[in-house]
């Protein structure tokens, strides 16, 4: 609800927003707002001169840069497919993924549910979506779920990265 248009316009033509409403809303708003404002609090700080990053990390994930108490970028865009990778979510991919998919048999129901339910930890894996188990694999040498740690840390980090580049300085990260 506060972010800029330049974060939330994807790079479309601009009838799909003005005729379907496509863009980014991100998701996980409540939790972002109160671990955000409950950080502050406990920091001593004041929401209006105070940058955070707020992370949610479980099963579905975002990260949140919030300047001055208000958020102006999240990972989740239109649906909670976008951003990082999650328990079952793939995160990001290049659109173009999917036209090379549908134009080997898959269908657009096929995809959406492998996107959402078969993807993520899980798909990288073939273990599990809850890192609890995929770190016990790891621990017994599983490669594959080594890996797929591997890519969830890094995307957390990449986000992380790229907001407190545009909040120019993090006062918090929770």
């Amino acid at each position: 609800q506060t972010m800029p248009s330049h974060a939330y316009l994807y790079g479309l033509p601009r009838k799909f927003y003005e005729e379907f409403k496509i863009r980014r809303y991100g998701f996980h708003g409540t939790s972002h707002r109160y671990v955000s404002a409950r950080a502050v609090e406990l920091c001593r700080r004041h929401p209006s001169n105070t940058n955070v990053i707020s992370c949610h990390l479980g099963n579905g994930g975002s990260v949140t840069a919030i300047a001055r108490g208000k958020s102006i970028d999240t990972s989740m865009g239109f649906t909670p497919l976008e951003g990082m990778i999650m328990g079952t979510r793939s995160g990001d991919l290049d659109p173009a993924i999917l036209g090379f998919l549908m134009d080997r048999g898959y269908s657009s129901k096929d995809l959406i549910k492998m996107l959402n339910k078969e993807s993520g930890l899980l798909g990288l894996s073939g273990i599990s979506n809850d890192m609890r188990d995929l770190e016990k694999a790891a621990e017994e040498g599983n490669h594959r779920a080594k890996e797929a740690i591997d890519c969830y840390a890094y995307r957390v980090r990449k986000y992380i990265g790229a907001y407190a580049a545009n909040l120019i300085k993090v006062d918090i990260l929770v």
